[in-house]
């Protein structure tokens, strides 16, 4: 099932539709995405919508944001780093998070160097404490796209990555939640970008060195995983930082973040002082 949460008659609305399907349909009033990832409701489908009633919002908020570094094989390659022996973890603050068609809004003097990283997100449905990595898909709800977007300058100052990873803004998400039974193999994902068009990273998660399950089992080892965090598991090759000569976003730039079966996210770039933070309507992929 594919879950999103929209703008129905001027109020967010929780929407759904089957992998196959071409409308979207409404669950009940005040019915929202928290409800459904949590197991309080179950999102029955309504009315049937046209993609003209519909504008693409956040899915939802989520709270804590578990981010993981290094873990695609090409990319560690690109840096010149050693393979980590283990997941390298870095927080995503939930005021970093926004949706698609939402602007990505930095302030030129506090950093320059602002670069992207497409990622495919873990979202967990069930309590989960010292799974074993066997067992540890059972505890996904499903899966969104995100976009680790990285303030490379001060990662480099700060020696850790709370300020580079965490700016308001920083983590778009979306544009759709799709749930766990849709992808048997999420190791077995093409993940891309483009910005202002051109193609710009292009990988699978099969490169990944930590798989899922490895992931979330090792994450629970340490903490309480909840329904709703959401696990952003690395990016593959391609970043702007370590191109040569390397790259940065700019205000005007349009990034647009895909993971494949579940849809791409459009982002555009502003500075602070810039236009409004959401340019453009979004209408739902595949409508």
């Amino acid at each position: 099932m594919h879950l999103a949460t929209l703008t129905h008659e001027g109020r967010p609305r929780l929407v759904t539709r089957t992998a196959a399907g071409h409308h979207w349909r409404t669950a009940p009033q005040g019915v929202c995405l928290e409800d459904v990832i949590t197991g309080r409701a179950l999102p029955p489908a309504g009315d049937e919508l046209s993609a003209e009633d519909t504008e693409l919002l956040l899915p939802y908020q989520p709270g804590t944001l578990y981010g993981i570094g290094l873990n695609y094989r090409d990319t560690i390659a690109e840096m010149g780093w050693e393979q980590p022996t283990e997941p390298y973890l870095f927080p995503k603050l939930s005021s970093s998070v926004i949706g698609t068609g939402d602007a990505i809004v930095f302030d030129p003097e506090l950093t320059r160097r602002v670069d992207w990283e497409s990622e495919l997100a873990v979202i967990i449905g069930k309590e989960t404490r010292h799974v074993r990595e066997r067992d540890a898909l059972k505890r996904a709800f499903g899966y969104t796209v995100a976009n680790d977007i990285s303030a490379r300058d001060l990662q480099a100052n700060d020696g850790q990555w709370l300020r580079g990873k965490g700016l308001d803004t920083f983590c778009p998400l979306g544009p759709v939640v799709v749930t766990a039974d849709e992808i048997p193999d999420p190791q077995n994902l093409r993940v891309r970008t483009w910005v202002n068009g051109e193609k710009v990273q292009d990988g699978t998660t099969a490169d990944m060195v930590f798989t899922i399950p490895a992931l979330i089992s090792y994450l629970s080892r340490y903490f309480t995983l909840r329904p709703g965090d959401v696990i952003l598991t690395g990016t593959p090759a391609g970043c702007g930082d370590f191109m040569d000569p390397p790259r940065s976003l700019r205000p005007g730039d349009v990034v647009e973040s895909e993971v494949e079966g579940i849809g791409r996210l459009v982002n555009p770039v502003r500075a602070i002082g810039g236009d409004k933070a959401r340019t453009r309507r979004v209408s739902p992929p595949g409508a």
